[in-house]
């Protein structure tokens, strides 16, 4: 308000008093704040993230508790979601769990909503969103864009970001008494609660997200599921070979004393 009378005084007008101006500022905040309910369309969107809980898998060893990092993915038209822990939330883990979450659903979304992290997102400004690679790779496997959310942007992701609230709270905090000794053993309890979660009724409406699960309009699974190879760097020598991994590959002679992206494929490389 003080910022403001020294605005109106240096243009020589006569400003509101204290009271009247911090009505007419929260009027105008309860605007900009606005929010609106999205319908969101069949098959359209899933969105992915890691809660921010993790679970707890005691080493048989040392009985050290390790954390496991919890992948939740949901369609928010039903609400349908899948769930999985891992030990890591690299990019195999984060590749590993999109694949496994497309095979439960049985079909693809023609988008995915992420997060910025950068298993997913390599840059997000305002002109340009470079993907990282491998994802947009697993992306073109399945016929699906990646529309991540805009940077500080909360509202983009909420529903997912309610899922894994909801998914913390039904699944991880009905576990966190119970002592798992492998990785898979805490999948197997998570699967239990997660068919728990998705077959549940409705509090304020008929039916469950099982019952609303989109399946028929979502886009089939191809052939054969995605296999994440990780895009490495590497030198071309005079002998125009390269060195991936412990073995060295021929590539075209121009390509000498240059860096050239690699993308290891079985016994082949991809340039």
């Amino acid at each position: 308000w003080l910022e403001y009378c020294d605005q109106c005084k240096a243009e020589g007008t006569v400003p509101y008093q204290s009271t009247q101006f911090n009505k007419y500022y929260s009027d105008y905040l309860n605007r900009i704040n606005a929010t609106m309910h999205l319908n969101h369309k069949p098959g359209e969107i899933m969105q992915v993230d890691w809660a921010g809980d993790t679970a707890t898998v005691i080493d048989t060893d040392t009985g050290e508790a390790i954390p496991a990092y919890v992948f939740v993915s949901s369609l928010p038209y039903s609400g349908y979601a899948y769930v999985e822990a891992f030990f890591s939330m690299n990019q195999e883990c984060w590749t590993t769990a999109h694949v496994n979450a497309y095979k439960y659903f049985g079909g693809v979304a023609k988008i995915i909503q992420c997060d910025n992290l950068k298993t997913g997102v390599v840059r997000h400004g305002h002109d340009e969103v470079v993907l990282n690679k491998s994802y947009q790779e697993l992306a073109e496997h399945y016929g699906t864009a990646i529309l991540p959310a805009r940077v500080r942007s909360p509202k983009d992701k909420a529903f997912v970001e309610g899922t894994v609230g909801v998914i913390s709270t039904f699944i991880l905090a009905a576990l966190r008494n119970q002592r798992f000794l492998s990785l898979a053993e805490l999948n197997d309890a998570i699967e239990e609660r997660l068919y728990d979660f998705n077959h549940k009724p409705f509090q304020k409406k008929d039916g469950s997200r099982a019952s609303e699960f989109e399946k028929p309009f979502l886009l089939p699974l191809p052939a054969h599921p995605f296999e994440l190879s990780t895009w490495k760097i590497a030198t071309v020598g005079p002998n125009y070979h390269i060195s991936v991994d412990g073995m060295n590959y021929s590539v075209p002679y121009e390509y000498i004393k240059q860096k050239v992206d690699v993308r290891p494929c079985g016994l082949l490389l991809q340039l």
